[in-house]
């Protein structure tokens, strides 16, 4: 898998997964939204910590600095 998510997009989908943890545990969400929003959390974390995000590849996307030949 070639690393397709850059740093700053790996840092919104963390600060993104942290917001939906703490509505979470504050009671803001619960229910069917809370089951959704937990999973894409989940993704989110993954996703950042692999720096791979599969819905970004068939379309051939990458936020990562690309470099120079």
């Amino acid at each position: 898998m070639k690393q397709n998510i850059g740093s700053a997009d790996r840092v919104i989908r963390v600060l993104i997964a942290i917001i939906i943890g703490v509505l979470y545990f504050m009671g803001q969400i619960t229910g069917i939204a809370a089951i959704i929003l937990g999973a894409l959390a989940v993704i989110f974390i993954l996703t950042s910590i692999f720096g791979f995000c599969p819905l970004y590849f068939p379309f051939k996307l990458s936020t990562t600095k690309q470099k120079d030949a």
